[in-house]
């Protein structure tokens, strides 16, 4: 059975107000006890990224982009951080494809499994237009901006619409802002929430 603390982070309410996970990710979460932070971190991220896409959905309606994956790589992105704790609070990469590895045993997926191991690799090869704005997602949530990947986001959208460069940049910055003026009070939410829950299940 879940934590209390668990559920909190699952279901409570946030400030500002977030948009619930997908049921299937939440089941998974309580099955295999994530620590609440982590709950709650995916929880924001998730928030951010449907932010974004219903965003990117609006201003290029005939863009090919899969507006359910990107939340749900951003609810499923650091999930491998339940198999390696240590980099809930500290450095590492190896939640990467044990997120990834984790997701497939589950049944999900490979094309929404992917997003747990190319979140933090969005400069590499085949990376789509899905895996970048994960990464922004992951990034701005918390009011970072990493120009390098906004530059990448604003080169496929510009592509794809046939507009200039400069005004897709715009356009994302403004969004980004916006997102960026809460990022302090998402910040407080996250930090509501213990990293360890040393409750009994």
């Amino acid at each position: 059975m879940p934590s209390a603390a668990l559920l909190r982070a699952l279901n409570g309410p946030f400030e500002p107000p977030v948009r619930p996970l997908p049921r299937d990710v939440a089941g998974l979460l309580e099955t295999l006890a994530c620590p609440p932070r982590l709950a709650a971190h995916l929880r924001l991220v998730h928030d951010v990224a449907g932010q974004i896409a219903d965003w990117a959905g609006r201003r290029h309606p005939g863009l090919p982009l899969d507006r359910d994956a990107v939340p749900f790589g951003a609810a499923t992105h650091d999930i491998g951080k339940i198999l390696h704790p240590a980099e809930l609070s500290g450095p590492g990469s190896d939640h990467e494809a044990a997120g990834r590895g984790l997701l497939l045993r589950h049944g999900f997926d490979a094309s929404l499994a992917r997003f747990a191991a190319t979140h933090a690799a969005w400069a590499g090869p085949g990376v789509t237009l899905e895996d970048l704005l994960v990464s922004l997602a992951d990034k701005v949530w918390k009011g970072k901006r990493v120009p390098d990947l906004e530059d990448l986001v604003v080169a496929r959208l510009a592509q794809a619409a046939g507009r200039a460069a400069w005004e897709e940049f715009a356009a994302l910055d403004d969004l980004l802002t916006r997102i960026g003026d809460t990022a302090d009070r998402r910040l407080a939410a996250q930090s509501a929430h213990p990293v360890h829950d040393r409750a009994p299940h």
